[in-house]
């Protein structure tokens, strides 16, 4: 078997595979830290809606279709 320290391109791997992940996390909390602090936005900007009301009374014929 092999001496470890003989094995530099392993260490390297190694190393290369810890960095990647300390940046990933550090990453993740200063995303999570800028979205706590940032106010709330509103994706689509709300615009005023128009409805309209069509009144059918009892007799009419539209009524004793839909019924």
């Amino acid at each position: 078997m092999s001496d470890w320290t003989s094995l530099w391109y392993v260490w390297l791997i190694l190393l290369l595979v810890f960095l990647l992940l300390l940046c990933g996390v550090s990453a993740s909390c200063i995303k999570f830290c800028c979205r706590k602090k940032r106010l709330p936005v509103e994706s689509f900007p709300r615009h005023p809606c128009d409805l309209a009301v069509i009144g059918i009374d009892s007799d009419s014929t539209a009524h004793s279709t839909v019924t």
